[in-house]
């Protein structure tokens, strides 16, 4: 398994994030939290046991409980300080999560499986501890997000020293999700994406939004060499000519993929087996079939 991300600064970039809060730069987690919130809303059940995954605020873990479909739910975090209403998360890393098998009929992910190593093996986790006919959501930044800042900061160091370092993490395409909710043996899974344009003066209120969600450059092959005044100024100045409207503000692209899937059951609806079809699908769909000479 490649290791991409540092655990370590992971953890540290959550906590100082937390430590210095700006309520005002976590409206992404808050947009996810209210659509995850809706989706589970319509569900037509009520889950007894309900876990929120490193959520951070707990903003999703509130939202959810103020649709009235679960009983209780249970916060784990990567440090204590994460506590919502006075209560303390349960603490545990990213990819190693203390949840015992079939004990929980309901686990969300907000915004962190994008920061896992073994993706496949966090989802394995999850869909294990779910008890049969247990549902999972998650909403996880998607292909495309912050595709604007990658682009200038790759061309400013290449253009400043000959060279370039990967200084915005990869995000995973809304297909490639799909598959691995297969891989982790899901049954039913559901992945769509949403796109967010949201505008700013220029590069640097961006990047202190970003630091503020605790998105600073965890890759574990980044370059440790500081970056001076010319680097960030060229790269503003490229984003501006790039990416920014008529009026002078900025663009910056945010991508979420959702993502839905159930621990197997055997009540849930299964695909026929091919052949078995009783109707052809001209006669089911009303089509009139035309042979071509």
């Amino acid at each position: 398994m490649d290791i991409l991300f540092d655990e370590a600064l992971i953890e540290a970039n959550r906590r100082r994030a937390w430590n210095r809060r700006d309520d005002k730069a976590l409206f992404l987690l808050d947009m996810a939290a209210e659509e995850l919130a809706d989706r589970l809303a319509i569900v037509e059940r009520r889950f007894e046991t309900a876990i929120e995954l490193h959520g951070a605020t707990g903003v999703t873990a509130r939202r959810l409980t103020e649709t009235g479909k679960i009983d209780s739910i249970q916060r784990i975090e990567t440090d204590t300080r994460f506590e919502l209403d006075g209560q303390l998360p349960q603490v545990a890393s990213m990819e190693h999560l203390p949840l015992t098998e079939a004990s929980a009929n309901l686990i969300v992910s907000p915004l962190a499986l994008h920061l896992t190593n073994d993706t496949p093996g966090t989802l394995i986790q999850i869909r294990r501890a779910l008890k049969p006919d247990g549902l999972f959501l998650a909403a996880i930044p998607g292909s495309g997000t912050l595709h604007e800042l990658r682009d200038v900061l790759l061309a400013a160091e290449a253009e400043l020293t000959g060279g370039a370092s990967p200084r915005v993490i990869p995000f995973a395409d809304v297909r490639d999700v799909g598959a691995l909710l297969q891989r982790a043996g899901f049954a039913l899974p559901v992945t769509d994406a949403e796109s967010y344009t949201v505008r700013y003066d220029s590069i640097f209120p961006l990047m202190r939004d970003l630091r503020a969600m605790g998105m600073a450059n965890p890759l574990k092959d980044r370059s440790r060499k500081p970056l001076n005044r010319a680097f960030f100024m060229r790269a503003a100045e490229l984003y501006a000519e790039r990416y920014s409207d008529p009026d002078g503000r900025i663009r910056a692209t945010f991508s979420i993929i959702y993502v839905s899937g159930w621990a197997p059951h055997e009540s849930q609806q299964k695909p026929l087996k091919p052949g078995s079809a009783k109707v052809r699908l001209a006669d089911a769909l009303k089509t009139t079939e035309v042979k071509l000479s």
